[in-house]
């Protein structure tokens, strides 16, 4: 008589066809991605998912402070912030969570949600009674672990401290997981087709991949063409480093701020015309 439970034997199936596969067992990660990339490219798993292994493995070396926006980026608000004072922060940022300041002490965390209750009656608004607690984590700690640890506490943000306490920065689910799966597309994300959007006047989003030949015709700039093809060289010059989210450069009559990107490249700017 088979005592064993149908969960038993799935597992015991999969165990069994993973060990079957693998042949010997892979003595170490080397090994391990070898028969992975073996497994590709005779199309037993496909390209992405390999690619998403590499990153997994790739993320469990990796530290917090290698992800996380640096202090002097982020975006916050202050406790006696009135809402007058609040909106265009959230508007201009797009953000949807943001530390709360007393000074130059973190005290709470604001979720731009929780300000919809009071979009008629501003009387009533106190930032005591809607932040959040704020959640600090070392800049030391493992990616992987901290992921584990937001899945398990329902946070999407978190506050970096350095190994002082000092605030470092902070650091999102989504900075994580897109060491992992990539970019992940938001409410600035543009039509495949287009490379620069008008989302108000004066105001677009701009693919970094944009020929600065297009750009210069829609802008009307005159932005020179001898060293970078794209929009996004020519800001990554400026800057003269890997910019984070938030990162802001001004060249001529235009501001240049960095929606999207990561530790290889950038993704999406916002271009704002200014006096």
């Amino acid at each position: 008589m088979n005592d064993e439970s149908p969960e038993q034997s799935r597992s015991v199936s999969w165990l069994e066809r993973l060990t079957d596969f693998l042949g010997n067992e892979p003595k170490n990660r080397d090994e391990l991605m070898e028969v992975l990339r073996d497994a590709s490219d005779r199309k037993i798993i496909s390209s992405d998912m390999l690619e998403m292994i590499e990153s997994v493995l790739t993320v469990a070396d990796m530290q917090v402070r290698d992800v996380m926006v640096p202090r002097s980026q982020m975006i916050s608000v202050q406790s006696n912030s009135t809402l007058k004072e609040i909106f265009p922060v959230l508007l201009d940022s797009g953000h949807s969570r943001f530390p709360v300041m007393n000074g130059e002490k973190i005290v709470g965390i604001l979720l731009a949600k929780d300000l919809l209750a009071f979009h008629v009656d501003h009387a009533a608004f106190q930032m005591s009674d809607i932040m959040r607690r704020a959640v600090f984590v070392p800049q030391s700690k493992r990616l992987d672990v901290l992921l584990r640890e937001f899945r398990a506490n329902r946070n999407h943000l978190a506050i970096v401290v350095d190994e002082y306490g000092h605030v470092a920065g902070l650091v999102t689910i989504e900075d994580v997981l897109e060491e992992i799966v990539g970019e992940i597309e938001d409410e600035y994300d543009i039509p495949e087709q287009s490379d620069i959007t008008e989302r108000e006047p004066g105001v677009f989003l701009v693919k970094a991949t944009t020929p600065i030949a297009d750009f210069n015709e829609r802008l009307g700039t005159k932005f020179s063409e001898d060293e970078f093809d794209t929009i996004g060289g020519l800001v990554l010059k400026e800057l003269g480093h890997f910019p984070r989210r938030g990162e802001m450069t001004r060249m001529g009559t235009y501001r240049f701020k960095v929606l999207a990107g990561d530790s290889r490249r950038v993704h999406l700017l916002e271009v704002r015309k200014v006096k």
